[in-house]
């Protein structure tokens, strides 16, 4: 396959996370082209130096007028889970508290009865039906956590349905288990029980059945403390499996500091974070995951510091949430717009920490995240001129093409896998 005359190709060169000024770098080429063989991508540059891979059977796409990305890589998603809570909405909007919509049977636990009840098979449906809306958007590869299960049996259901889809369907899953997102209803007064099972039970058979490559927990006031999230986390690390961490959503408890401390891969929502939290991340190369799209859905009047971390040396991606509660989105190109207007961040930074930086985020930055010779070839065709059109032009789905591993599987905006 041969793309030519691009009039945007943003590359996001590099297989190592873009930090401060580099996060500005998006390796823009005009009139540029790429050539593919094999799933990989084996030629990158400008103007017609693609014509001697010209063959008469050869696939070729005209992108003029046209802006090409990596594909989108979201590295923060709850994709997997059953049923929907438009209900809570209207009363959201007449300020009726979380805890209050808890105990009229809403908020996460009514996703959790849901999820424990649907089959693997309608749950795989479910979830692809969700991976097919991010795909048509120019997402190619997704981070899918469980945690809407809250047992052994259904949060390794959960987990085989991330496996499954990652053989069944073109993107690919990075899977992680966050069996520490609540505490359930069966544990409320035996909460070291309910952390002895996911330390003792579910983490080593996640270990050994490949589930997961990561281990996240939910460390927030009321939710897992400090000391519980370290022990879990861990306890992951001993077992060989990478630590991620929701941190300071609401309000800071240290979370990113624990982040720090531990090395965690990334640590994720922080709109909380302390300065002494971004420090410690910035020391300790975590990934922040920043989901603007949360902040706005709860109304929180208040966005993660992302110009803060930025300037200390923090590494920024950027992510959908994807989840029935706080953000039900399947589409990075929202998440662009609140990462514009509320993060203030630039087009140039929003593109490399939703390709590059979001793939080191999970793990996958030598393969994926960037357009250069020896990646795979996960390609986004957006209908925009430039860049910052992309970002300019919201509310609309600007997809027009993605290849993802070399074939064409969303063609004029629509599903052709």
């Amino acid at each position: 396959m041969i793309i030519k005359n691009i009039s945007c190709l943003v590359t996001c060169a590099g297989d190592y996370p873009k930090k401060k000024d580099k996060l500005k770098d998006a390796g823009v080429i005009e009139n540029g082209y790429i050539v593919i063989e094999d799933k990989t991508i084996v030629e990158v540059g400008s103007g017609e130096g693609y014509k001697k891979y010209l063959k008469d059977d050869e696939t070729v796409i005209d992108a003029y007028g046209k802006t090409i990305t990596p594909g989108l890589v979201d590295s923060h998603t709850h994709v997997v889970y059953a049923g929907s809570r438009e209900f809570e909405l209207p009363l959201k909007l007449q300020n009726v508290q979380y805890i209050d919509i808890l105990n009229a049977g809403g908020g996460i636990l009514s996703t959790v009865s849901n999820t424990r009840k649907a089959s693997i098979e309608e749950l795989e449906q479910y979830t692809r039906n969700r991976l097919d809306l991010m795909l048509a958007h120019g997402t190619t590869t997704v981070e899918s956590k469980s945690g809407y299960a809250l047992d052994f049996e259904n949060e390794i259901k959960m987990l085989q349905v991330n496996a499954n889809l990652n053989k069944r369907h073109p993107m690919d899953i990075v899977s992680t288990y966050l069996g520490a997102h609540a505490v359930p209803k069966e544990f409320k007064e035996n909460r070291e029980g309910y952390i002895n099972l996911i330390i003792e039970k579910v983490i080593p058979y996640v270990k050994e059945h490949k589930l997961a490559d990561f281990v996240d927990c939910f460390c927030e006031k009321g939710v897992f403390t400090i000391d519980e999230s370290r022990k879990i986390l861990k306890a992951a690390q001993a077992a060989g499996l990478k630590a991620k961490i929701h941190v300071d959503e609401i309000e800071s408890i240290g979370g990113a500091e624990l982040s720090g401390e531990i090395k965690a891969v990334s640590a994720e929502h922080l709109v909380a974070a302390s300065d002494q939290g971004i420090k410690a991340m910035a020391e300790n190369n975590v990934v922040a995951v920043l989901l603007p799209t949360t902040s706005f859905y709860l109304m929180l009047n208040k966005f993660a510091r992302a110009r803060k971390m930025i300037e200390e040396g923090v590494a920024v991606a950027l992510a959908t949430d994807c989840n029935p509660g706080t953000s039900p989105t399947e589409s990075l190109q929202s998440t662009m717009t609140f990462a514009c207007f509320g993060l203030k961040m630039l087009p140039e930074e929003i593109i490399n920490a939703m390709t590059i930086n979001a793939a080191c985020a999970v793990g996958r930055e030598k393969e994926i995240g960037s357009i250069e010779k020896g990646k795979k070839a996960d390609i986004a065709i957006f209908d925009a001129k430039n860049l910052n059109y992309l970002m300019y032009h919201f509310g609309v789905n600007a997809i027009d093409t993605v290849v993802k591993n070399g074939a064409i599987v969303v063609q004029a905006g629509k599903i052709v896998y």
